[in-house]
């Protein structure tokens, strides 16, 4: 089986186990995606959205955020872990959006990129759910379960997006990184995948079968 035709079958695979390829952070505009992201930096969804809705009503806007002072993002945003620099880089990515791009989120991964506290892994995110383009979210679901896969060979974040690219359908793409951080979480848990309940058990590289 080659790199292309593992990559499909995982694929079709992920597809089939998880049809409902949605991000686990909530939001209800690209903006909000945005700083649910990179609240999310070492942390998990699940705190996050339980700080977002009241982070969310305090601060409505780009310009609410831009205008805001950083003690109170900081009391907000504390229970996300490094408050400071997260709360900082929020006031000033928005203050950015503001005066670089009309108050708009942007939607290719370069401007992302260049906006304060924003790397690759989040401008992927906000190009793939909020404008439909494809994309890869190297996050370390996606680079543990393509490492084991076979997919890639490397931990380098950017070099996994590239690689990938390379070998998924383009419009499957964002969905199959949804759907990796899924099968990360229910069944290729990170120091003790359940291979013996996984659905791509035959074509892993790394599963039990193929080492003897």
């Amino acid at each position: 089986m080659t790199e292309k035709q593992r990559a499909a079958a995982a694929t079709e695979a992920l597809k089939k186990e998880y049809p409902e390829a949605v991000c686990s952070l909530d939001y209800t505009d690209p903006l909000q995606l945005l700083v649910a992201t990179r609240l999310s930096a070492q942390c998990t969804d699940a705190r996050v959205n339980l700080v977002t809705p009241e982070l969310f009503e305090k601060y409505p806007d780009v310009n609410a955020f831009a205008h805001a002072e950083l003690a109170d993002v900081e009391s907000v945003v504390r229970p996300c872990g490094f408050f400071h620099t997260k709360a900082a880089d929020i006031i000033e990515m928005s203050r950015q959006i503001i005066e670089r791009f009309d108050g708009r989120v942007p939607d290719n991964i370069d401007d992302l990129i260049s906006l304060q506290g924003v790397g690759r892994k989040t401008a992927n995110l906000i190009v793939g759910d909020i404008y439909g383009k494809p994309a890869v979210v190297a996050d370390t679901h996606l680079i543990r379960i393509t490492n084991l896969l076979g997919l890639v060979a490397t931990k380098d974040p950017k070099k996994v997006e590239f690689k990938l690219k390379e070998l998924l359908d383009p419009a499957e793409s964002n969905d199959f990184c949804h759907r990796c951080v899924l099968h990360g979480r229910a069944v290729c848990v990170a120091r003790r995948p359940a291979c013996e309940k996984c659905f791509m058990y035959e074509f892993c590289r790394n599963s039990p079968k193929k080492q003897r």
